[in-house]
C-alpha cells in the first residue's frame, strides 16, 4: 500500500503574516477590499488564514514598496512578474544585476544549509580582513544580498534565519574579543545601541556595535524592540553619551520620525541621537536633532565626538 503524504503547508494567520512580511494587519484588510488581494480563506472560527503562496507574494509586494513602488501598481502582478521586477529594482539600486562571486559562495552555503561551513568561512574572512573591513566590505553587502534573496523567494525564511544566527555567532565572538574601553575613560563615548519597538531587524544594530567597539567606544546593547520609556531610563541609569538606533527599510518612516521626536523630547537634548539603516525617513528629511550615519561613517563620527567632547571639557 502506498501512503500519500500531503505537502500542504499550514496557512498563516493574519498575525503570522504581519510578522513575516512586515505588512500591518490593517493594511492587509485595506488591500483585500481595495485591490482584491490578498484573498484569505477562513478557519473554523471564521478568522482569516493565508495560503503560503499569498504570503510569498506579499513579501515581494512589500519589498517593492520599500523600494519606492506604489501598492496599486504592483499588487495585481503575478508572483513571477513581481520576482522579475524585484530583481530589476534591486539590480538598479546596487548598480549591478549579477551577484559577485565572492558573495555568491556565501549565499550558496545558506541555500545548501551548510551552516558550520558558513560560520567557518565568515570567521576566516574576519581574521583576514579585520573587524571594520569585514563589516563594511563583506557583511553589509552580503546581508543586503540575503535580504533580497529572501524577498524574491530565492531563500526560504528559515534559511534567512539560519544566516542571521550564524552571522550573529561570528560577530558576537569578534566583539567580545575586542579590547573593551574602560567605562570611566573620558575619551571613550558611552554608546547605547537598540531599536524601537516596531523594528525587529537586529543585524544592522550588530554591525554598528562592531564598528563602534572597533573605534574604542564603550558599548551597551539592549538588543531590538526596546520601548521608548525603557530607552530613556536605561540611558539615564547607564550615563549614556549617545543612543544609536538602527532602522531597516521595512519600518514605517512616519513611525520612525515620530518615535525619534518623542525620544528627543523625553531626553531633553542631553544625549546625542544617532541613526542608521536604509529607512526612507532619512532620505526624505533629516531631523536636526538626529545625526544620521552609514556604517562607513562611524569611525569619523566617533572621532568627531571625541574632538567636540575634548573641546567642551577644555
Amino acid at each position: 500500500m502506498t501512503i500519500k503524504v500531503s505537502t500542504q503547508t499550514v496557512p498563516s494567520t493574519i498575525s503570522d503574516v504581519e510578522r513575516d512580511t512586515g505588512v500591518a494587519k490593517e493594511t492587509l484588510r485595506v488591500w483585500e477590499r481595495r485591490y482584491d488581494f490578498p484573498q484569505p480563506m477562513r478557519d473554523p472560527n471564521g478568522e482569516r488564514v493565508y495560503p503560503i503562496e499569498q504570503v510569498h507574494k506579499l513579501r515581494l509586494v512589500k519589498r517593492l514598496i520599500d523600494l519606492g513602488y506604489r501598492p496599486g501598481k504592483v499588487i495585481q502582478y503575478s508572483t513571477a512578474e513581481l520576482q522579475a521586477l524585484t530583481g530589476q529594482a534591486t539590480g538598479s539600486l546596487h548598480g549591478a544585476s549579477v551577484t559577485p562571486p565572492a558573495l555568491q559562495s556565501y549565499l550558496d552555503l545558506c541555500k545548501s544549509h551548510q551552516m558550520e561551513a558558513l560560520r567557518r568561512k565568515l570567521s576566516q574572512a574576519l581574521l583576514m580582513m579585520g573587524l571594520k573591513s569585514f563589516v563594511i566590505e563583506l557583511v553589509a553587502p552580503l546581508t543586503a544580498l540575503i535580504g533580497e534573496a529572501w524577498a524574491s523567494g530565492a531563500l526560504a525564511t528559515f534559511e534567512e534565519h539560519l544566516y542571521t544566527e550564524s552571522l550573529t555567532v561570528v560577530m558576537r565572538s569578534a566583539i567580545f574579543a575586542m579590547p573593551q574601553a574602560n567605562a570611566s575613560n573620558l575619551g571613550a563615548p558611552r554608546i547605547m545601541l537598540t531599536t524601537l519597538p516596531q523594528e525587529r531587524d537586529g543585524l544592522g544594530l550588530l554591525m554598528a556595535e562592531a564598528m563602534c567597539v572597533a573605534e574604542g567606544a564603550h558599548c551597551i546593547s539592549l538588543g531590538v524592540q526596546t520601548p521608548l520609556l525603557d530607552i530613556v531610563e536605561a540611558a539615564r541609569v547607564q550615563r549614556i553619551d549617545i543612543i544609536a538606533l538602527s532602522f531597516s527599510v521595512g519600518m514605517n518612516a512616519r513611525q520612525a520620525l515620530d518615535a525619534l521626536a518623542e525620544l528627543h523630547t523625553r531626553l531633553g537634548g542631553s544625549i546625542e541621537l544617532w541613526a542608521g539603516g536604509g529607512n526612507a525617513a532619512f532620505k526624505r528629511r533629516r531631523p536636526a536633532y538626529v545625526r544620521v550615519y552609514a556604517l562607513s561613517d562611524i569611525s569619523a563620527a566617533i572621532a568627531d565626538w571625541r574632538q567636540r567632547h575634548a573641546a567642551a571639557a577644555g
